[in-house]
């Protein structure tokens, strides 16, 4: 009987551990058009990543994603149609190059981790921060 009890709780936790690892793992098909963010990244870290985006920036997703020519309602998450994706990367940059050098105090973290400086800072839930008089 403890036997049972101990193969069944062995099973259920490698089914449980196996879940896991498919669920954190990057799309089939990789994401495309990723330049800076890393190209085996989850689809659950990007996601978390464009939401913080989109709230520190106060904007949605269309701000830097075009919309497919053949379905307005659909965004072309590839597509480098729109200037401000391209800003954003540049933006993307900045951020982890001011970590890197000013706050890369625990290095078992990689620099594009830190957040330190984040959109935040500067947007505070705007798309456009003004400069402070």
């Amino acid at each position: 009987m403890i036997f049972k009890n101990q193969l069944i709780t062995t099973f259920v936790l490698a089914l449980l551990t196996i879940g896991g690892i498919a669920a954190m793992k990057a799309p089939a098909d990789g994401h495309k058009n990723l330049k800076i963010l890393p190209a085996d990244i989850s689809d659950q870290k990007l996601d978390s990543i464009m939401e913080s985006y989109s709230k520190a920036l106060g904007v949605n997703c269309g701000f830097c994603h075009a919309a497919y020519k053949d379905s307005p309602d659909s965004l072309d998450f590839a597509s480098d149609a729109l200037p401000m994706k391209e800003n954003a990367r540049d933006m993307m940059k900045m951020t982890t190059t001011i970590n890197k050098t000013y706050f890369y105090f625990d290095k078992t973290k990689k620099p594009e981790d830190l957040t330190v400086v984040r959109c935040m800072t500067c947007h505070h839930g705007v798309a456009y921060p003004v400069e402070e008089q």
